[in-house]
């Protein structure tokens, strides 16, 4: 006896299947801080602007804040999902525009100003590593973004005002950098060695080989209606795929994107706030992180 699958059988009949379309649920930080499932249907929101931020496996939520009345030199906070505050480390500089959890507890942070630095600190936000950046200190606020800590103990660091990705150890030595074409926003380090960059308002990405030779590029020129306006937080998808912000768009208006590898697009997300999405953090169905979250 033999036993057809539902697409097999229809296929065989000459009857074929839409695909499904893609659809996504995220963390989106910026002027507006909320969580949307993949229906677009908003399922949390915090009440203050952010710069980056995690879902974390526990559901709890872990935000990098914009400098304020209450955080003048900006903060990171964990919340649980009734908002209420469970750890706070306020920054001590001009702003705080990174976070990333390193496990056990353990926080990386940025602080931009006449001194810039990136911190780790464990759960009782006390101070176990201090690496300082080598970049310009005219503007505090171009500084630096997404900074992270890679899977060999370095650090990737974009430079906005500088135009430069660099890596550091752990001493603050510059090991590996890679000039970019505009400001560059977020940095992330592949599995094969490659580094995709977001760039900012030139509303482009790129993604470059260890030499730092750009192997890659999608921006406008590759995509209809040429969606991007400000390509800030960017993620790699674990099927090859690239999603990526579009920080100036307002109502109305594409704020994020992913593309394949030949630039297709395979789905896209609008709505009608007016805050753009500075970065964001693609969710599984249940609202949790995914795998291999490259970001």
């Amino acid at each position: 006896m033999f036993r057809f699958s539902l697409p097999a059988l229809l296929f065989a009949c000459g009857v074929s299947m839409a695909a499904e379309p893609i659809k996504h649920g995220f963390l989106a930080t910026g002027g507006e801080t909320f969580i949307v499932d993949a229906q677009g249907k908003e399922t949390w929101k915090y009440p203050a602007s952010t710069r980056d931020g995690w879902v974390l496996a526990d559901g709890h939520v872990l935000l990098a804040l914009s400098r304020s009345k209450a955080y003048p030199g900006g903060a990171v906070v964990e919340v649980d999902r009734d908002g209420k505050t469970l750890f706070e480390f306020k920054g001590t500089q001009a702003e705080v525009n990174t976070v990333q959890p390193l496990g056990s507890g353990k926080i990386l942070l940025t602080e931009a100003g006449d001194k810039p630095r990136l911190l780790e600190v464990d759960a009782k936000g006390k101070i176990l590593v201090e690496v300082p950046i080598d970049a310009q200190t005219k503007d505090h606020h171009l500084q630096t973004r997404m900074a992270r800590k890679l899977a060999n103990g370095n650090y990737l660091v974009p430079q906005l005002l500088d135009k430069v990705v660099r890596e550091y150890d752990a001493k603050g030595k510059i090991v590996w950098e890679a000039k970019t074409p505009n400001m560059p926003f977020t940095a992330i380090r592949l599995p094969d060695g490659h580094t995709l960059i977001g760039c900012t308002h030139g509303n482009f990405v790129i993604e470059v080989d260890a030499k730092g030779t750009e192997v890659w590029r999608v921006s406008n020129d590759d995509l209809p209606g040429k969606p991007i306006s400000d390509a800030c937080g960017v993620q790699r998808l674990e099927n090859g795929n690239t999603v990526l912000t579009s920080y100036n768009s307002g109502p109305k208006r594409v704020k994020l994107t992913e593309v394949t590898r030949d630039k297709k697009i395979v789905w896209q997300y609008t709505d009608e706030r007016k805050a753009g999405i500075h970065h964001f953090q693609i969710l599984d169905d249940q609202g949790l992180p995914g795998k291999n979250p490259l970001r």
